[in-house]
């Protein structure tokens, strides 16, 4: 019968107990060669932080010799003034507390006084029964994360200055234009005898000129003229365009008042001014008003511009239509509708640009429309132009971010009259 046990042989026993002995010499050189030569720091301190135990990594860091750190230095001597401060009144509490502190940010000092940053973690190693024996603690370079956090804190800075510069710009740009905006609108409507003005101007950026435009200026001693215009675009070609609008209306008024032949020479002059380059173009009414006693006439011309329209003292609203119009400065021959009212005590000419009658509102977004308008109008009181643009200027704020194009408003009337009992 075949036997499967043997006895063990001796020689194997004693090669393996050899290959024993020396992986275990060999991993105990290599834990010891590991903590002295650790990519980071080791050191552990007795309880009152005097150090008992120190690495070669970080001797080297310090620049120190073991038997001047060993038994002699604590901890705390090797931190900066500020790294004191904090061991003292958190590090070392915490530690207290809680038994171990992870990642806290220190200097440590180096050879020749140089600072060191470091990140340092220290647990508390207790007997058996829970008595604190030593502090072991690990000590990571932080320079590089350090560097890093500096540059990325210089970038933030860059970019924070950066954004203040840009605010500052866009401040002084808004100025600006603002002030050339005035420069395109009268800085207030002149006093007319017999007569009540109101203006109001919204512009739906402030980083953008608007091209809507309105003026009233007197003809002769009797007769004013007044215009409201709406350029196509924004920017500074669009208010080119508005100021070469503005002079040309004022000087053909003053050279023939008629509405139609106003209108017809801006035609002119816009058509053969951009004939050449892109198009520009505006829609405008011009007008001529006459105060007498107890009414004004009015005269006026559209060309492509929103009717005017005429809230009347017994609270009816009605459009003075001028149908047929054509856009000013598109072709160079345009035809213009023409069309007279008389104001009566209580009557009120409103002239608009469609930045109010093309507001979106409510949740759907819908037009608001001329319709809307007119019902607006219907519901005010009957008390003058300046009555009726301060409910306006209600009314467009209430649109909120649905008004998103510029709107100029105008309105001409009679001078209201005294309330009965009323004194002023």
């Amino acid at each position: 019968m075949c036997r499967t046990d043997q006895a063990p042989d001796p020689e194997e026993e004693k090669d393996v107990d050899a290959t024993d002995a020396m992986f275990t010499s060999l991993l105990e050189d290599s834990a010891e060669e590991l903590y002295e030569q650790a990519p980071c720091g080791y050191l552990s301190t007795l309880m009152d932080g005097t150090i008992a135990k120190i690495n070669a990594t970080l001797l080297e860091w310090l620049g120190l010799e073991r038997s001047r750190v060993v038994g002699r230095m604590r901890f705390t001597d090797l931190l900066t003034v500020g790294g004191k401060l904090y061991h003292e009144t958190h590090f070392a509490p915490l530690l207290q507390m809680k038994g171990e502190v992870s990642g806290i940010a220190l200097d440590i000092k180096t050879t020749g006084k140089q600072r060191m940053p470091v990140l340092v973690t220290s647990k508390v190693k207790t007997s058996e029964d829970g008595a604190p024996l030593l502090i072991r603690t690990t000590v990571f370079d932080a320079r590089d994360r350090r560097a890093y956090e500096a540059e990325l804190l210089r970038g933030r800075r860059a970019a924070e200055e950066a954004r203040r510069q840009a605010e500052a710009d866009r401040v002084r740009l808004q100025e600006a234009l603002a002030v050339l905006q005035q420069s395109l609108l009268p800085a207030e409507l002149p006093a007319v005898p017999g007569m009540e003005a109101a203006s109001y101007y919204h512009t739906a950026s402030p980083d953008l000129l608007g091209g809507d435009f309105y003026d009233l200026f007197p003809l002769d001693a009797h007769r004013w003229a007044f215009f409201l215009g709406d350029v196509c675009g924004k920017g500074p070609q669009a208010a080119a365009v508005t100021s070469l609008a503005r002079y040309t209306l004022r000087a053909a008024a003053l050279h023939d008042p008629d509405p139609v032949n106003a209108l017809t020479t801006l035609n002119t002059v816009l058509h053969d001014r951009y004939t050449s380059g892109e198009g520009r173009y505006c829609t405008a009414i011009f007008g001529v008003v006459e105060p007498h006693d107890g009414h004004v006439e009015v005269h006026l011309a559209s060309g492509g511009h929103p009717s005017a329209l005429i809230q009347r003292a017994d609270g009816s609203s009605d459009y003075l239509h001028t149908p047929g119009g054509m856009l000013i400065g598109v072709l160079p021959k345009a035809t213009f509708t023409a069309a007279r009212a008389r104001l009566l005590p209580g009557d009120t000419l409103l002239l608009y640009t469609d930045g109010l009658t093309e507001a979106r509102t409510g949740p759907d977004r819908t037009l608001y429309g001329d319709e809307a308008l007119r019902t607006f109008t219907t519901t005010q009181p009957a008390q003058g132009p300046q009555a009726l643009i301060t409910a306006l200027t209600g009314l467009l704020a209430s649109f909120g971010d649905g008004l998103h194009d510029d709107t100029a408003l105008l309105a001409l009337g009679p001078t209201p009259l005294a309330t009965p009992g009323v004194t002023t």
